[in-house]
């Protein structure tokens, strides 16, 4: 990683002393160069350091020097794709390497100490929690009307791959996050008060409709959950679960005794959720009306 981080407060210009100089490295590049002076309150003329000016480099840096972990999933051939470990900058390695250099009187450098930062969801778990399906559902769209299609498609690839362990709550808004242009979503048509109007992200409640069915026959408890004031095509009269940045939320609590996996796809013109967990689940299906096909399920893990 070569690059140079410019601290308006902390660098001084380049007329410094090299000897004045600390260089923090960074896999064995030079990744941020700090000057002594800028960080030394004279005292009778001893150096000490400066706490304030510390803890601004210590800021930027833990912001520079972080890597969020990714969880484990499966690829669309049901293949394991593995986890991927993170990093966070070592903040008390760190004070003690820069405290170390500060007061030393010469040009001095110190690699950049970082905490690995493991994902919540490993290759192990998602080998164990693929093997039994325990619901799934199935909607269809109008795959000509390219925005829509392209609204469900971002929401599915959203909620696919998505653990929910046990005890814990799942929230369509929170995993989805928001529908704007600047994420992707698109116009598309709406229902706001019983009526069809345009709106951005306009889809994404069959997505959420989906789910919500292949959840309630999976067993979760279905904990917030609300309909449309208008009757929508794509699920019987009551089973679907409109949802809205700033308004309604579909959410559920995985209530059985192991993690369940959502695996969310988009075909032309069908929208799927299958949810799969261990051979050791214990669980209780409900009945829940279908669309016309939707005991046609993929053999493999989607």
């Amino acid at each position: 990683m070569k690059w140079l981080l410019a601290f308006g407060l902390i660098l001084s210009s380049s007329t410094a002393n090299h000897t004045n100089e600390i260089t923090i490295m960074w896999e064995n590049e030079p990744a941020v160069e700090v000057h002594r002076s800028d960080f030394s309150i004279p005292w009778f003329g001893y150096p000490i350091l400066n706490h304030t000016m510390l803890d601004t480099l210590i800021k930027q840096l833990s912001i520079q020097f972080k890597k969020e972990p990714k969880n484990a999933g499966l690829d669309d051939y049901g293949n394991i794709i593995p986890e991927d470990v993170g990093y966070m900058l070592d903040e008390k390695k760190f004070k003690e390497k820069f405290y170390g250099s500060f007061f030393q009187n010469d040009h001095s450098k110190f690699e950049v100490p970082t905490l690995r930062v493991y994902p919540k969801v490993d290759s192990e778990i998602i080998a164990n929690i693929r093997t039994k399906l325990i619901g799934h559902y199935i909607t269809y769209y109008n795959s000509a009307n390219k925005e829509r299609t392209h609204n469900i498609s971002l929401a599915a690839e959203a909620i696919n791959n998505h653990v929910v362990f046990p005890g814990e709550v799942f929230s369509f808004n929170n995993v989805v996050g928001k529908r704007t242009a600047s994420r992707g979503y698109q116009p598309a048509p709406i229902i706001v008060r019983g009526e069809l109007s345009e709106g951005i992200g306009g889809g994404i409640c069959q997505v959420s409709s989906t789910l919500f069915n292949a959840a309630d026959r999976s067993g979760m408890k279905i904990i917030e959950r609300y309909s449309h004031s208008k009757q929508v095509p794509y699920v019987p009269p009551g089973r679907d679960a409109t949802v809205s940045w700033y308004g309604p939320d579909f959410t559920f609590k995985n209530q059985h005794n192991q993690p369940v996996l959502i695996r969310a796809k988009t075909y032309p013109g069908k929208m799927i959720v299958l949810i799969y967990s261990s051979d050791e689940i214990n669980i209780d299906k409900r009945k829940v009306p279908s669309t016309d096909s939707d005991a046609i399920i993929p053999e493999e893990p989607i």
